[in-house]
């Protein structure tokens, strides 16, 4: 895709502009933003994710020849419809590439309105913070007359996730035993993929948080073992591995030739490529979740014998993304009555407001109640009568 990279986003855009008024040291567009990207130096996931969303506009202005300080309110919803249906889609969507590649692009797909209103809501931070360097004169997500609701970026109940049957049925998929002659090859994907899905459902990790992960991350502790891991932030926390987590730890390391539980300062990543010591990019582990969800959907429309209303859950299965095994994680938690202080531990929450969008337990218990107030079934005799009476001739 002809410039379609972060170094060189777009024409005009890359124009010096307002020299005098402005407070950092940036000659155009893309070396503003990239001022304002490294308040996020600290913490790579938001910084990754903060550089995606800041270069799509980029872009998208570059296309119109417009700079960060041209604009204007208007434009907004005009940006908005382009998140919702890049056009054209062989400009603007392709598969997951390196950077570098000519096939790169900004898109794999269009965006949900969560998706779109996270795009915003970062933006937003984005013009506030140019503002304030001087680089810009305004800031016009301030004039959207719907702002609170556009850019307000709490939500409802987390709904992202897998439920409890169709989570059930992938793990039993997952683990369905291989053929006996079966590769060393296969046998080794098949063990790491149930260590992937395993641990991120056991753990709730974030995809950026396994693919950092290192054996010596693996600790025990007064006969207890832990995870220590780096989150949102740079912020370390220790998880507890539960038995099901260093069982599938076990299985995963004697496929690797290693001892069952790792020593403390072990070398090496957790996840591995297929040589059983190159580490695996975030990247890469996004594609392995993906077509596992993909293959998985495939099997379960193809599978006989299942309920309707799980073979039905398919196209749910194959929209997933990674994240939302840990949706499911904290969901499935929360629902079997882990307390909310904990559950946010787990989640490394710095809100508990936040966790509290797991609780769909109770959610459920309200509806059963709710339930209890129902229509009588059938007329009752008094009705009856009244009903009749009315209708006498």
């Amino acid at each position: 895709m002809h410039d379609m990279t972060w170094s060189a986003a777009t024409g005009d855009s890359l124009e010096p502009l307002h020299a005098t008024a402005s407070r950092i040291a940036a000659s155009n567009d893309v070396e503003a933003v990239a001022e304002w990207l490294q308040e996020y130096r600290h913490s790579p996931a938001t910084w990754r994710a903060y550089r995606k969303e800041a270069e799509r506009l980029l872009l998208w202005l570059g296309e119109r020849n417009l700079r960060l300080d041209q604009l204007r309110r208007d434009h907004l919803a005009e940006f908005d419809a382009f998140l919702a249906d890049p056009q054209p889609a062989s400009h603007w969507l392709g598969a997951p590439r390196p950077r570098s590649s000519p096939e790169w692009r900004p898109f794999r797909g269009p965006l949900s309105a969560a998706s779109r209103r996270q795009s915003l809501v970062i933006l937003q931070g984005l013009f506030a913070w140019l503002r304030e360097a001087g680089w810009v004169d305004h800031n016009p997500f301030r004039l959207m007359r719907d702002k609170r609701r556009r850019l307000d970026n709490r939500q409802g109940r987390i709904e992202r996730y897998l439920e409890r049957p169709l989570w059930e049925w992938l793990w039993g998929w997952l683990n369905r035993p291989l053929d006996e002659g079966a590769s060393a090859r296969q046998r080794f994907v098949w063990q790491r993929r149930r260590l992937l899905f395993g641990f991120a459902y056991l753990t709730a990790a974030r995809i950026g948080e396994l693919a950092d992960a290192k054996m010596a991350d693996i600790m025990i502790l007064e006969d207890r073992w832990w995870w220590s891991v780096t989150g949102k932030g740079g912020k370390r926390a220790e998880i507890p591995l539960p038995p099901a987590a260093c069982e599938l730890l076990a299985e995963w390391r004697q496929a690797l030739g290693l001892a069952a539980m790792p020593m403390a300062g072990e070398p090496g990543a957790l996840l591995r490529g297929l040589d059983g010591q190159r580490p695996l990019g975030a990247n890469q582990l996004y594609r392995l979740i993906k077509q596992a969800f993909a293959a998985g959907a495939d099997a379960l429309e193809e599978e006989g014998g299942q309920p309707r209303r799980l073979r039905d859950m398919a196209p749910r299965l194959r929209k997933a993304s990674p994240h939302w095994l840990r949706h499911t994680a904290l969901t499935h938690q929360a629902q079997q009555g882990v307390e909310l202080r904990y559950l946010a531990l787990t989640a490394r929450h710095a809100r508990l407001d936040t966790t509290a969008r797991y609780l769909h337990a109770e959610a459920e218990e309200w509806h059963r109640q709710a339930a209890r107030h129902a229509l009588p079934q059938g007329r009752t005799a008094a009705v009856e009568d009244r009903y009749n009476g009315d209708n006498r001739d």
